[in-house]
């Protein structure tokens, strides 16, 4: 793997959650032509996880109340 591709796989844009209550779960969702849960974390209120998209993490799925940061915007999810 060239230097290039290697920057490219731990380069991918990053966000953050801020879980707004217990038992957030966070699903790190794999890319190729099958999509596959391949990690999850639970937060607590309060609790804060930063998190990197990579060559292997296409998407996450947030389940509960928690505030997402990303460079695009700040978006809260779950109920209000």
């Amino acid at each position: 793997m060239n230097q290039e591709k290697i920057s490219e796989s731990v380069g991918g844009d990053y966000i953050a959650v801020r879980a707004l209550e217990d038992g957030v779960t966070i699903i790190g969702l794999t890319r190729g032509h099958d999509t596959k849960f391949h990690h999850s974390e639970k937060l607590d209120q309060g609790e804060v996880m930063i998190f990197q998209f990579t060559q292997h993490t296409a998407a996450m799925k947030i389940r509960g109340r928690a505030e997402v940061y990303t460079k695009h915007a700040t978006i809260t999810s779950g109920p209000k």
